[in-house]
């Protein structure tokens, strides 16, 4: 529908960076020539065997080959099944093995990883898929891609998503309007998120697909020259994650940060103390959403409308589409709680995905009593905005009050000398929890202790005594997602080691109420 409305519009650009980094042609491509490569596919996977049984993996890290790949086999209902280019041995054996792929689509380097895992069948984006050995089952819901969770606390779940997962999340951005209005025919998307990830799949591809503009996705992320490539793109719009606003704020002022036409961007987690000083420097508002892979567009909530509360970690208030429950640890109804979301009227589930693949009983957990179950603590105010305040994994409970992990983790990345942070709980036989903050240093310290203590002193600075760290450790990095969450498992894992070895710096003695 789109190529006919729209044959001659640029549907994707590639700019000369990711073209380097892939190795393809710099350019446009319309939606008139997508739809006939796509068809050109879709034919070739049809003359293959593959049907709506069939789960198709692709490696094809965020090339145009991805999309256009993924829009093929759907139109023969098969499901695809996209692999972040991090995996290694272990991770790809338990995607290819659970997920129960027929085939995988893959860049050549990757292409012996993946036989490894245990998958005969591979091509390139360029090949003929063979017509033998095909793998085929029954997909469930209407399946068309079965994305996986970046795995912060266990192994990554596998959240089946239907055809209507997209369709509403390219509907919700078309019509959202406020601040995020979309023109058709008119806006360039410029993201450097990857396309195994929701944003990028879901949001940005079918939010053009569905009003006509074009989709300039990066290699990644390059801070260097980021802005550059936002004029190159002649972007209207631009995808963030919070720490991408952190990164260019450390950059010395430049022209090139306003010679744009960016007209809003879009993301999640902004650290908020930078957050109007980002917005008045780079020129146009940065909008704080809120969504996960399981809720896709049956809850995004995104402060889209004024007043947003900039920079006090708001991400809007909900549409009448939506009904939301704040609820306490007792299971009460509170104004500070867990958010658990849900569609208003009859098919409370409309948009969300429809299950974890072979996890009935996760899949009941998080619908207990007919509301999702988020895992995330916000709050309220009286005028219906939300304000996210952490993960409920990720709260330290130290003597009684609820210590957000983010909001520490964000005061500690503005210190000139530290590049990472990241922070978690650790057990104390007094206070219960006690605050434990993982440090990449800018230069390895020649006195840790001291400079410990000085940081611990300036988080004192600026947060509650009891918020600053009571245990330091000076580490070479913290564990991370391939999509730069951190691995919240991992990290409580390593703290405690950090702490039982004795290679992490004891300031609690520096924690006093008033100083």
């Amino acid at each position: 529908m789109a190529a006919a409305r729209w044959p001659d519009l640029p549907f994707m650009a590639v700019l000369p960076e990711t073209a380097a980094a892939y190795g393809i042609a710099v350019g446009e491509i319309s939606y008139g020539s997508a739809a006939t490569e796509i068809a050109r596919l879709t034919s070739a996977y049809r003359e293959a065997g593959i049907t709506a049984a069939h789960r198709v993996g692709l490696l094809l890290e965020n090339r145009p080959a991805a999309l256009l790949h993924w829009l093929a086999l759907n139109s023969l209902g098969a499901s695809i099944v996209p692999i972040n280019p991090d995996l290694r041995s272990v991770e790809l054996e338990y995607l290819v093995g659970h997920s129960e792929m027929a085939l995988a689509v893959a860049i050549p380097s990757r292409h012996a990883d993946l036989r490894r895992a245990g998958l005969a069948l591979v091509v390139g984006p360029d090949e003929t898929p063979p017509m033998v050995g095909l793998r085929a089952g029954r997909l469930p819901h209407d399946e068309c891609a079965l994305l996986y969770t970046s795995g912060t606390t266990g192994m990554p779940k596998g959240c089946v998503l239907p055809n209507a997962y997209f369709l509403e999340a390219g509907r919700w951005y078309a019509e959202v309007g406020g601040l995020c209005a979309l023109r058709e025919g008119v806006e360039r998307m410029l993201t450097p998120l990857p396309l195994f990830h929701m944003n990028a799949l879901a949001y940005s591809a079918m939010a053009m697909i569905q009003t006509g503009g074009c989709l300039i996705v990066l290699d990644r992320f390059h801070p260097r020259s980021w802005w550059a490539s936002v004029a190159a793109a002649r972007a209207t719009i631009v995808h963030y994650l919070g720490v991408m606003p952190a990164i260019l704020m450390q950059s010395p002022p430049s022209p090139a940060e306003r010679d744009h036409a960016v007209r809003f961007g879009f993301g999640a987690n902004v650290y908020r103390r930078l957050h109007a000083e980002a917005e008045a420097r780079f020129g146009f508002p940065l909008i704080e959403a809120w969504a996960m892979t399981e809720t896709g567009a049956g809850a995004v909530i995104a402060a889209t409308h004024e007043p947003r509360h900039v920079g006090e970690n708001c991400f809007g208030r909900v549409a009448q589409e939506i009904e939301v429950r704040i609820e306490a640890d007792d299971g009460t109804e509170a104004s500070q709680g867990e958010l658990l979301v849900r569609r208003a009227g009859a098919d409370a589930r409309r948009g969300f995905f429809a299950e974890y693949l072979k996890e009935p009983e996760a899949t009941e957990i998080a619908w207990q009593g007919g509301w999702f179950h988020t895992g995330d603590i916000v709050s309220r105010d009286t005028d219906g905005s939300f304000r996210f305040m952490d993960r409920k994994k990720n709260v330290i409970r130290r003597s009684g009050e609820n210590i957000s992990a983010l909001e520490v983790e964000g005061v500690l990345q503005q210190h000139p000398e530290i590049r990472t942070a990241a922070v978690a709980a650790v057990p104390d036989a007094v206070r219960g929890d006690e605050v434990f903050a993982c440090i990449v240093p800018e230069h390895s310290p020649d006195d840790p202790a001291r400079i410990a203590a000085e940081i611990a002193e300036w988080c004192r600075t600026r947060l509650a005594y009891y918020k600053a760290p009571g245990w330091l450790a000076f580490v070479d990095a913290v564990p991370i997602t391939s999509t730069n969450k951190i691995q919240r498992g991992n990290l409580k894992a390593l703290a405690a080691e950090l702490c039982e070895t004795g290679r992490a710096i004891d300031l609690r003695h520096l924690k006093r109420r008033g100083e």
